[in-house]
């Protein structure tokens, strides 16, 4: 079992908050389609199993590719991968480039899961994030996607927007689940270093939105989510029954993965490797039959800090027969030695041998996980 990840490092503008890699040069689609294929056959043995379950396709903005793009694409995955044949296969999706001909050759297409980034349904924080939809475009993307076919459908929604209230974030929720998606991601605005929104905060130009706004916005997500059928099975990820990503679960539960692509990363155990965040730099590496990647051996504490972070984040939590067999008993005995203050105030649960997050303790998750971190 294995997944794989292909960064497409386009986008007709950069959105005004993103700090992922990707560039306005459409003109380089061509060769970087080449490059990509090229880049699968040197690596075609670095998953240890060639069954894959999942493929995603992430930016970037993917849905700037043609459909002949993605046809070479996926036949050169089948030849070097056995794609399972109920593989979850995703896309990632513009609104304002779904129109009912574009997804109907998405439909043709091994594509059975769309991630639509639309962040809000309010026209206002739309400019603000620089996003080049509107509302309206949003609503009729999900509304085409359905009449296509496509049953798994998933929405990225963003709040702590500046000037955002609770009841704009309420409003969208509300818009969001009566469209009737299966899944939805919701991230509090972070501000990273070197994106416009950043320079704007620093620059006082305009103000975060505090921790106590946030946090309420967030049990609203919860209340909301959970009434509507919809389950809290990540931080920040929630979906109907049997519709969770099974990519990004994947993630979590540490599968091995191949990332493909200018910055695309990839793990297989022992080590993680990623790819230069140049599409010039990956073209003339490609081109040469090298991979320009950097790699690092994970140390013991090193997987043990990402197996507690990354599994701490979802609602099973850290089994903690799982941690012992994998890390021995003093670091399972470190990491219960320093959940129990957590546990005495209910900021977390130990419940059928796993230890996971309340509410509350979502709310200080970082500083949690940072309790349990071994440096």
């Amino acid at each position: 079992m294995a997944g794989i990840y292909i960064h497409i490092p386009f986008c007709a503008k950069k959105c005004s908050y993103c700090s992922f890699y990707s560039e306005p040069k459409q003109e380089l689609i061509p060769p970087f389609i080449d490059a990509l294929i090229a880049e699968m056959s040197l690596r075609k043995d670095y998953l240890p199993d060639t069954r894959v379950d999942t493929v995603y396709l992430g930016g970037g903005t993917p849905s700037l590719l043609k459909k002949a793009d993605f046809e070479r694409l996926f036949d050169a995955l089948n030849r070097h991968w056995h794609i399972a044949r109920d593989a979850e296969i995703t896309i990632e999706a513009n609104p304002d480039d779904l129109t009912c001909e574009y997804l109907g050759q998405l439909a043709s297409l091994p594509f059975n899961r769309i991630s639509m980034g639309v962040q809000s349904f309010n026209d206002r924080f739309l400019r603000l994030l620089n996003r080049r939809h509107s509302a309206r475009q949003a609503s009729l993307a999900i509304s085409h996607a359905q009449q296509a076919g496509f049953g798994n459908i998933s929405i990225d929604l963003m709040y702590g927007l500046p000037g955002q209230t609770l009841d704009d974030w309420s409003r969208d929720l509300d818009t969001a689940l009566h469209a009737g998606v299966q899944h939805l991601s919701a991230y509090g605005l972070s501000y990273e270093e070197g994106t416009p929104m950043y320079r704007l905060l620093t620059a006082g130009r305009l103000s975060a939105v505090g921790d106590d706004e946030m946090n309420a916005m967030y049990r609203l997500l919860l209340q909301r989510t959970g009434e509507n059928g919809l389950e809290a099975y990540e931080i920040s990820n929630f979906a109907r029954p049997g519709c969770r990503s099974r990519h990004n679960s994947a993630y979590w539960e540490q599968v091995p993965y191949i990332g493909l692509g200018p910055s695309a990363h990839s793990f297989d155990g022992p080590s993680r490797q990623w790819n230069v965040s140049s599409i010039a730099g990956y073209l003339q590496a490609i081109q040469s039959g090298s991979v320009p990647a950097e790699k690092e051996t994970l140390s013991a504490d090193e997987r043990y800090n990402d197996f507690v972070m990354l599994s701490l984040r979802t609602a099973k939590g850290i089994d903690t027969e799982r941690l012992e067999r994998l890390f021995g008993s003093e670091r399972t005995e470190y990491c219960l030695k320093n959940i129990r203050p957590f546990i005495r105030t209910g900021h977390a649960l130990m419940a059928d041998g796993c230890i996971r997050l309340g509410v509350e303790g979502i709310l200080i998750s970082n500083l949690i996980m940072s309790e349990l971190m071994r440096v």
